[in-house]
């Protein structure tokens, strides 16, 4: 693999733009803090003022929340920019602090194939220094969609990380390709020897649940050691999924979706015996993005609410749920935007930001 280190800062090209809106529970004050950066795919609050972000076009960049300037430090060469491909998600490693890790996936085109990769590098003095390939995943396709993906980690030294069925249903039951699956591995790329296929003849190690679509939202919550996802469904069946160890959640064979060419239901039926049922279902589709659990102190009532970003409906997605996991509330925030919302994080102090598919990116703050 070929890249480019970039030095190039940019000096302050926008202004913060501030507006206030009312959620239910919460007084809340936008800025935008960042704007025409392209589609920003992921971001990791790496310090209280510097918020790495990634393109998908494959650069990576740091923009400094205090005074707005932005400085590109890597670009990936050789990422597979097509379609839903190109440069996805970033995380800081959970033990960042003392390893300075960060892993990226992105699309990867090997012998005229697509697929998604698992990378790190380590940060030091704003760059990236010894990128490497940790993972690269048996899903290859000819077509250019549904490859996930988003990381996320336990509190136990593994990494998650979410791959779509890249528009072969079928891939998704089939437990000898990566695609339409959730990876669990150490933060080396090794596998975790209680994986739950690593002893099933014909099943691929690194799986670590199957019977997915397209999952661009993946969260662990510590405080409840729950790990949720999102997913894309068709035409309707997004998805909103508490992730266990081995388990089918279904796609093909059942879905809350109707088919793209006619208005008939996708697979057997919505439920099926030895298959998942997600807490929640989008009907009609609102197209989740990434999905976060709020554990901050910024937002006091919103704290173990979960938000996702929606692209089609385009808007912020806030699920309350109770302690059986039921959703009892759904509030759809800054509709007014009129953006397509990509990615949602939380930052190291609290707050929230989000990117969007227009290339900016946004503050959120508690507004007294």
């Amino acid at each position: 693999m070929y890249f480019i280190y970039l030095l190039l800062f940019l000096p302050t090209l926008i202004f913060s733009q501030t507006g206030f809106y009312k959620s239910s529970d919460e007084n809340i004050e936008l800025k935008k803090i960042a704007s025409n950066l392209d589609v920003i795919w992921g971001m990791s609050s790496i310090l209280d003022d510097k918020l790495l972000f990634t393109l998908k076009s494959g650069k990576i960049g740091i923009l400094n929340t205090k005074n707005k300037e932005i400085k590109y430090i890597f670009n990936i060469s050789d990422v597979w920019n097509f379609g839903q491909g190109g440069l996805l998600d970033v995380q800081k490693s959970p033990n960042f602090k003392e390893d300075n890790l960060l892993f990226f996936t992105y699309v990867k085109d090997i012998n005229d194939k697509a697929t998604t990769v698992l990378s790190s590098a380590k940060f030091q003095n704003d760059k990236l220094l010894d990128w490497k390939d940790l993972f690269v995943s048996k899903a290859f396709s000819n077509t250019n969609i549904h490859f996930g993906s988003r990381i996320t980690f336990d509190e136990k030294g593994h990494l998650f990380f979410s791959i779509g069925d890249r528009g072969v249903r079928e891939n998704s039951q089939n437990l000898s390709n990566h695609a339409g699956k959730i990876i669990r591995l150490n933060l080396d790329g090794s596998i975790p020897k209680d994986n739950p296929f690593t002893n099933q003849k014909d099943a691929l190690d690194e799986i670590y649940s199957y019977g997915h679509r397209n999952p661009q939202g993946l969260f662990y919550d510590k405080k409840s050691k729950k790990l949720y996802s999102s997913e894309h469904g068709p035409r309707g069946g997004d998805e909103i999924n508490i992730i266990e160890k081995g388990k089918n959640y279904g796609w093909p064979i059942i879905s809350y979706g109707k088919e793209y060419w006619n208005n008939s239901p996708v697979g057997e039926s919505t439920s099926k015996k030895g298959m998942e049922q997600p807490i929640k279902y989008y009907d009609p589709s609102i197209a989740p993005s990434s999905l976060i659990v709020y554990e901050g102190e910024v937002f006091k009532n919103w704290k173990g609410n979960l938000f996702l970003g929606a692209l089609k409906l385009q808007h912020l997605n806030r699920i309350v749920l109770d302690k059986d996991n039921k959703v009892i509330k759904e509030e759809r925030l800054l509709e007014e935007l009129n953006e397509r919302i990509r990615n949602v994080i939380q930052s190291n102090k609290g707050e929230i930001y989000i990117s969007t598919d227009s290339g900016n990116i946004y503050m959120l703050n508690s507004k007294p």
